[in-house]
């Protein structure tokens, strides 16, 4: 039995010729997906198709190329759900037990980094048939995105604010931002340290916004028309405003605790915007520095912090106030840009009342 087994070595070079993928079963890729699965069976808001769906009510990208957009997109953003729920240790997500709560860490985490991969693949169904990259490779990665050459020079009429000569930059700088913020958030929860609001912001700029930005940044590289304008800054408003009212309905909805917990953001110790606020209101008072610290699982301290961000601080209050100015601004630049019927009706969703 030993000599019948060791005859299969015989020719072993020869087997590895043989391409990796010719090897991968349909149950084996089943089995590597499972939590990506998991989590993808229980949708959630869909924020992100509606925000594709109404950009491109400007950018009219063709509809198999905005497919593929759409998929990318989800991709990116249930792998990034994947890890986030790690990195908080979360319990809930979408009202159901997170999925590393029923795969373990190490397959979740591995199923989110494949997925990563898999999105950068079926990019490449955007990629135009001959390069026209002619960037210096010493240009940084902003100016190489941008599409600067005269019009005279190229053939892809109309021109385009961002070229669709290297989408692969423009995902790689944005998941670069996207672990840039959730790195930070990261950083200041385990060393318990309260960022300004400013640091707040930039962080939510890039954890927040950076998916988003992905997908919008490919549909102006894909657009069709109104292709030199930039709608980057809107997008980034609307994604600061959109974590903010997050941040505020973890602490205040009731529909967030069916979700993900009672006032999930206090268990995970994280600074969130109201609680950046009462801190900052008061720094000489330790109490929610203290609550942080402590990550309470119970309801009692969290009752008790929640309490003092609400009629000592007025941190909520202060946060409704911001909103209703990140708003009225979002509001006047979909004006200013011509008007979209479907953002604004998802930001008149997305409204807080006082």
């Amino acid at each position: 039995m030993v000599c019948a087994n060791i005859e299969r070595y015989d020719s072993f070079l020869s087997s590895l010729c043989a391409p990796s993928s010719s090897t991968w079963t349909q149950a084996q890729e089943s089995a590597l997906l499972e939590p990506y699965t998991y989590i993808t069976a229980n949708p959630g808001k869909k924020v992100s198709d509606k925000l594709i769906e109404g950009f491109n009510l400007w950018l009219n990208v063709p509809k198999d190329k905005l497919a593929v957009i759409i998929r990318v997109a989800s991709l990116l953003h249930n792998a990034s759900l994947l890890v986030d729920d790690i990195e908080d240790d979360s319990q809930l997500r979408r009202g159901i037990p997170v999925a590393h709560k029923i795969y373990g860490i190490p397959q979740t985490i591995n199923t989110a980094n494949y997925i990563y991969f898999l999105a950068c693949q079926e990019l490449s169904a955007l990629r135009p048939t001959k390069s026209r990259r002619a960037c210096d490779s010493s240009a940084s990665s902003d100016s190489r995105l941008r599409d600067n050459s005269p019009t005279a020079e190229r053939h892809d009429f109309p021109k385009h604010l961002i070229s669709d000569c290297d989408l692969d930059l423009v995902v790689s700088d944005e998941l670069v931002s996207l672990h840039h913020g959730q790195g930070l958030d990261i950083l200041w929860r385990d060393t318990l340290r309260c960022p300004t609001e400013d640091e707040y912001v930039q962080m939510a700029k890039g954890k927040a916004g950076g998916l988003v930005r992905t997908a919008v940044k490919v549909m102006m590289a894909c657009a069709t028309t109104n292709t030199n304008v930039d709608y980057i800054p809107l997008c980034n408003l609307i994604m600061v405003y959109y974590q903010i009212r997050d941040d505020y309905m973890n602490l205040q909805s009731d529909q967030y605790t069916n979700n993900k917990g009672f006032a999930d953001d206090l268990s995970e110790g994280k600074f969130s915007f109201p609680i950046v606020h009462g801190i900052l209101e008061q720094p000489e008072n330790q109490l929610i520095m203290n609550v942080l610290r402590k990550r309470p699982k119970t309801p009692t301290l969290k009752h008790h912090a929640i309490e003092y961000l609400r009629n000592t601080t007025k941190s909520f209050d202060y946060t409704l106030a911001v909103l209703k100015k990140l708003e009225h601004q979002a509001s006047r630049e979909l004006e200013r840009l011509g008007g979209n019927p479907m953002l604004s009706a998802l930001l008149d969703k997305l409204h807080v009342d006082t």
